[in-house]
This record gives C-alpha cells, sequence and structure tokens, in this order.
C-alpha cells in the first residue's frame, strides 16, 4: 500500500512540475504578441511624447527600437502581416488610453486612464530593464 501511495504521489508531483514548467516557458507566438503589443504601446507613447514632452519621447523611442530588435529577433519571416496587426492594435488601443487622460472632462477618469496607460507602458520597459 506505501509503495501505491507513493507512486501516486510521484505522478501528482511530475504533473505539477510540468505544468509549471509549461506556464513558465511562454509560447513562441505568446512572446511574439507581448512584444509587438510592447512595440505599439511604445510608438503611441513616443507620438503622444512628440506633443507634450518632447524630451522623453528620446528615451522612448530608444526602448521601441530595443523592442523592434525582439520582435525582428524572434518573428518568422510568414508573420509579418501578425506582427503588424498586433503593433496597430497595442498602438491605436495607447492612444486611446493617452488622448482620453490628456483631453478629459471628468477628472477620476482622465487620471484612470493615465494610470493605465503608464502601467503598460511600465510593463514593457520593465521587460528592457530586467
Amino acid at each position: 500500500m506505501g509503495a501505491i501511495r507513493i507512486s501516486i504521489l510521484s505522478f501528482i508531483l511530475l504533473a505539477l512540475v510540468q505544468a509549471t514548467t509549461a506556464r513558465a516557458a511562454p509560447s513562441h507566438e505568446n512572446q511574439l504578441h507581448y512584444f509587438a503589443t510592447c512595440t505599439g504601446r511604445l510608438s503611441a507613447l513616443m507620438e503622444h511624447q512628440w506633443m507634450f514632452d518632447g524630451a522623453a519621447s528620446e528615451q522612448t523611442k530608444r526602448q521601441r527600437a530595443s523592442m523592434i530588435d525582439l520582435v525582428t529577433a524572434i518573428a518568422k519571416p510568414d508573420e509579418g502581416r501578425q506582427v503588424l496587426h498586433w503593433r496597430l492594435m497595442a498602438k491605436h488601443a495607447q492612444s486611446v488610453l493617452l488622448t482620453r487622460a490628456t483631453f478629459n472632462d471628468d477628472p477620476a477618469d482622465a487620471a484612470w486612464a493615465e494610470a493605465r496607460a503608464v502601467s503598460l507602458t511600465q510593463e514593457c520597459a520593465g521587460l528592457l530593464t530586467s
């Protein structure tokens, strides 16, 4: 009976380790999607900064270039259209947040949009500094 219990526990432990490993290693598509999305977000931020904070746009430009390098390094030749789609969708969404934060008559909503926009771009920038 003890050997059966140990075998069952070993099986459960192995299944947990495999499940954890599978979650810890994102798929190629997930990585590519994340990098492309960050590229789009940083593009929107850079363009927003051109209007309101030109000096900050230089750092964002460098971060965006690094993110483009990551996309280029892992993208397969036939993934260009999908990458462009992800970039444009993320850029548009980030731009909407930044516009909502800047030109909003509702201070609470503007603060939420700004906090969300900052959080999303910091997440991307944090990837480059880790």
